[in-house]
């Protein structure tokens, strides 16, 4: 008997496979900005206030990634609450990676009042440009080795363990390249959190209107907009938490995470709900004459 959680996909050949990665919606997108952000201002949480430092922080979040992305991998079915804690911890750590790549530990990336962080190297200073070249090389090169394997880019069809590996390669190394664009942005290029905020807006705009095109692959402007979500994140998380006089609204990084914190739980809580209803649905409707 069909387990509820469980969804399935009808394909052209006629078979049902079982899927563990959610339908691309308006809820998707808006779920995965507030991940994004929340994980900015995690990260910094974590690295800056309770002043844990980069590298300690880094080594962390990574362990909880591992943990999180193995629960994932063993569920059997699709589960909102598992996707998006992967998601969020991709996130976390893609800003701390981010963070200990690109920056030092000079009082420019401190937090108001900090003047040290934690045990460990606090930064290995590579800049935003050489930061940004490493993770747009390793993430063509998860891209390349995805395609030498025949295994489908577009989500809603990845039905394998390998093809899920893949596609969570993908995720960090996209998370910890957008953390380090915003960074840029919101940092260097001039523009401050707001105007590197409207930018990132107006280019996903962009890529919404290409979707009606239909020389455009629906796929490539999928992974386009997931790496684009990620600076987004980033530069609305400083929006919120950076003091005033660098252009931000001071909310700090504790109540932002926990407001953002609330926000994510309930938008899962409420994919979850969907999605048992689908699968109760899926129960009760009678398979097509032929499929397996």
């Amino acid at each position: 008997m069909t387990k509820v959680g469980t969804v399935f996909d009808h394909t052209d050949a006629g078979r049902y496979v079982v899927k563990k990665l959610p339908e691309i919606t308006v809820a998707f997108w808006v779920m995965k900005i507030a991940a994004t952000t929340l994980g900015e201002t995690a990260g910094d949480l974590l690295a800056q206030t309770l002043r844990l430092g980069y590298f300690v922080t880094t080594v962390v979040l990574v362990l909880v990634f591992v943990g999180t992305l193995a629960v994932q991998l063993r569920s059997r079915t699709y589960n909102p609450f598992f996707y998006w804690t992967v998601i969020l911890s991709t996130s976390t750590a893609g800003t701390t990676i981010s963070d200990f790549m690109n920056r030092d530990a000079s009082a420019k990336y401190l937090a108001t009042g900090t003047e040290s962080l934690g045990w460990g190297p606090q930064g290995l200073g590579l800049g935003y440009p050489a930061g940004a070249a490493i993770l747009v090389s390793l993430l063509i090169a998860v891209f390349i080795v995805w395609r030498h394997t025949g295994l489908t880019f577009a989500i809603r069809d990845i039905d394998s363990l390998r093809g899920e590996g893949l596609f969570w390669s993908a995720i960090l190394v996209s998370n910890t390249l957008g953390t380090s664009m915003g960074d840029f942005l919101s940092d260097s290029s001039g523009l401050g959190y707001a105007g590197s905020a409207t930018l990132i807006l107006g280019l996903l705009g962009v890529l919404l209107a290409l979707r009606y095109v239909p020389a455009v692959s629906n796929v490539l402007l999928f992974w386009l907009a997931f790496v684009l979500t990620r600076p987004l994140g980033a530069t609305v998380g400083d929006l919120l938490t950076k003091p005033a006089a660098k252009g931000g609204l001071a909310l700090g990084t504790l109540g932002s995470s926990t407001v953002l914190l609330a926000l994510l739980f309930g938008l899962v809580g409420y994919a979850h709900t969907r999605e048992r209803r689908r699968a109760r649905a899926a129960v009760a409707e009678p398979a097509p004459v032929g499929a397996v």
